[in-house]
């Protein structure tokens, strides 16, 4: 039985190919599995959980239908939908993690996050996210009508896009040396994470990192580990 990692499929109603897509991996391989980790992002953004439409209930359900049949699910809040909380993990069935977590991997432990708290040498996102991460802002935030929430997310996500056409790709990128040594403060030698959209296994002398891809219409990015190793398949 496979352990499954996934990371990044940005779901709105704006790709349906998207959502799909996760369907078909939440019918096809999920219910075979041990465990699927969701490493953060599997929206693209969160405006809480007392908003409803089609696509959260869908969601919902799929994860649920997987959960309910004894398969553990586990989720990373990502930087676009660290809002995700209780109330809808608890529809879903899934198992909310903190923002680094040692699991037990067929006898190796690896260190797992959504990615975004590695990439250090972006000043700016990293002040953004200190920012937004605090809870009394969180809870003025959910107490916002949901409308005006919206409008807020669509500005946020639109300062994003544009900022990241300015930034080199190295800044967006894990600095190597906050990696390693996060790596080696959790006594680990293997790290998975998303974020980045770079989907690679790096084998560097101490340690493993595999970067989890994004989702695109036509390709999801999946990792799959069991007792002989891991590999990124296909649906």
């Amino acid at each position: 039985m496979p352990t499954y990692f996934i990371a990044d499929l940005h779901l709105s109603e704006t790709r349906p190919e998207l959502t799909e897509l996760f369907l078909r991996f939440m019918r096809e391989k999920a219910p075979s599995a041990r465990a699927v980790y969701i490493l953060g992002d599997l929206f693209d953004f969160w405006i809480g959980d007392d908003e409803h439409s089609e696509l959260t209930d869908t969601v919902s359900r799929a994860v649920r239908n997987v959960a309910e049949g004894g398969v553990e699910c586990f989720f990373v809040h990502g930087n676009r939908d660290f809002l995700i909380g209780g109330k809808f993990a608890r529809q879903a069935g899934m198992v909310l993690l903190p923002e680094y977590s040692v699991v037990d991997l067929y006898g190796t432990p690896a260190l797992i996050c959504h990615g975004d708290t590695l990439c250090t040498d972006d000043v700016r996102y990293q002040k953004f996210r200190k920012t937004v991460h605090q809870k009394w802002l969180q809870r003025l935030f959910l107490m916002l009508p949901l409308k005006l929430r919206l409008n807020i997310a669509r500005k946020i996500r639109h300062t994003s896009k544009h900022d990241k056409q300015y930034k080199a790709a190295e800044i967006m990128d894990v600095n190597p040396k906050f990696t390693s040594d996060t790596i080696q403060n959790y006594g680990v030698s293997l790290l998975i994470h998303g974020h980045t959209h770079r989907e690679h296994i790096h084998e560097e002398n101490a340690y493993t990192r595999i970067v989890l891809g994004d989702w695109r219409s036509d390709y999801a990015s999946i990792l799959e580990v069991d007792e002989y190793g891991y590999r990124f398949v296909e649906l």
